[in-house]
């Protein structure tokens, strides 16, 4: 009886080892790499182990994923997903909904658009989707109009009104942190915003209202039905990872689920 249980104990064992998983996930610094951290914990109770890997911009995690140099990534929004998937051509598909960062404007001089003086200079993004995005957000806070039927990517071409000859200067959306004291306001990302030290709460003169732009967890197509696709979505969706996020960021970050 002693030599049945020991080999039970052993067959536990390496079925437990058997039906661990490790996968690779691509995240962008601040909120996405934090909240994984936490997901990484509660997916290791069901025997996924997530092994975290942030990208300094917004380019590589998709061109990482299709190259397989990781499972998944979790750090974008869908607008940017097709675009990317237009320009580049990767086949990548959404498994899974995350969170929503609203944009907000920032400014080190100013404490609220209408305080921005004729002539400024205001710094967006400069990848199509999230520089369409700050766009909008400049129209919905009056600075400017942009032209009709421009949809969700706008680009600086598009600006049909700008009576307070207000100056756009694109730049890489990791820099416009760093580039603020330089600028008179600029439109940064929460993430980008919370890793610098920026308080979405306190230090955003203006923030984005009534956005579509939900993140998501994405995989290669194909690999949908994965086995550590479902843990992966659910370990994200559990409870305590959205009372983390409650607790953490404060109404800065909005859960989808």
């Amino acid at each position: 009886m002693k030599h049945l249980t020991t080999l039970v104990s052993v067959l536990a064992l390496t079925a437990g080892a058997a039906a661990a998983q490790e996968i690779s996930v691509g995240v962008s610094p601040g909120q996405h790499g934090e909240i994984m951290q936490e997901v990484a914990k509660v997916a290791a109770e069901d025997g996924l182990d997530i092994d975290i890997v942030e990208f300094s911009d917004y380019v590589v995690p998709n061109q990482a994923l299709a190259d397989g140099d990781i499972e998944a990534n979790s750090f974008q929004h869908r607008p940017y997903l097709e675009r990317q998937m237009d320009d580049r051509g990767f086949d990548l598909v959404e498994v899974g909904t995350t969170i929503n960062t609203p944009m907000s404007l920032y400014s080190d001089e100013f404490a609220s658009p209408e305080e921005i003086p004729d002539g400024a200079t205001i710094g967006i993004p400069n990848d199509p989707t999230n520089g369409g995005r700050a766009l909008l957000v400049l129209q919905q806070k009056g600075l400017l109009t942009l032209a009709e039927g421009v949809g969700l990517v706008p680009t600086v071409l598009d600006i049909a009104e700008n009576p307070r000859d207000i100056r756009i200067q694109e730049l890489d959306a990791a820099q416009l942190p760093r580039s603020l004291q330089d600028l008179d306001a600029a439109m940064i990302n929460t993430n980008y915003a919370i890793a610098s030290g920026l308080d979405p709460v306190n230090d955003a003169i203006a923030t984005e209202t009534d956005s579509p732009y939900v993140n998501i967890i994405v995989v290669r197509a194909g690999d949908e039905d994965e086995p550590w696709v479902q843990p992966l979505v659910d370990a994200y969706h559990s409870p305590e990872v959205k009372a983390f996020i409650e607790e953490k960021y404060n109404g800065t970050v909005l859960t989808s689920w």
